[in-house]
């Protein structure tokens, strides 16, 4: 099994900064994608950003120029520097992992964290 713990969500007020941590552990051979997605009240769950494990990233057009997401491979961990937060991008953020388990198997797997929440005061 895999296991993502986030950590750095909280209060912020408009226009300040936030950021969080996802930390992948348990049965990991290798990490191909980790990434963040969001879900607001009454929202479906949107892509924030993600990053392949070769560097590449991709982010929801609500986000672009404003957050921006790492990742340590040795640490299997991602980051994502929110700034300039809105009070729209008040939501509950989770970390997603596109895992293989096994160097045996080319299986992937995706795994998802518990989320953070993030609100944002005007």
């Amino acid at each position: 099994q895999v296991q993502l713990v986030e950590s750095g969500g909280g209060l912020v007020q408009a226009g300040g900064s936030l950021r969080l941590s996802c930390a992948a552990s348990g049965s990991i051979f290798s990490i191909n994608v980790m990434g963040w997605y969001r879900q607001g009240p009454g929202y479906q769950r949107e892509l924030v950003a993600s990053i392949s494990n070769g560097g590449s990233t991709t982010y929801g057009d609500a986000v672009k120029g404003r957050f921006t997401i790492s990742r340590d491979i040795a640490k299997n961990t991602v980051y994502l520097q929110m700034l300039s937060l809105k009070p729209e991008d008040a939501a509950v953020y989770y970390c997603n992992a596109i895992v293989r388990t096994s160097r045996y198997r080319t299986n992937e797997y995706s795994y998802w964290g518990q989320g953070t929440q993030v609100t944002v005061s005007s």
